[in-house]
């Protein structure tokens, strides 16, 4: 068992079927969830971790651009 983020619900899994970077999805509020740690399991949404990449391209775009 593992809590969801988003809903903080519980979500059956079995912690040995599970790799990092895999998706899960959360029964009570549907939520994608995308495996960061397994030693322990951690769960984070995966819209989030879309929202940080996204922040992070952005900023090496700046940062690219402040060598031109």
């Amino acid at each position: 068992m593992v809590t969801c983020p988003v809903c903080a619900g519980a979500i059956d899994v079995d912690e040995e079927d599970v790799d990092e970077g895999d998706s899960l999805s959360c029964d009570e509020c549907g939520a994608t969830l995308k495996v960061v740690g397994t030693d322990p399991l951690e769960l984070e949404s995966a819209e989030d971790l879309e929202e940080e990449d996204e922040e992070v391209h952005e900023e090496e775009e700046e940062e690219e651009e402040d060598w031109r």
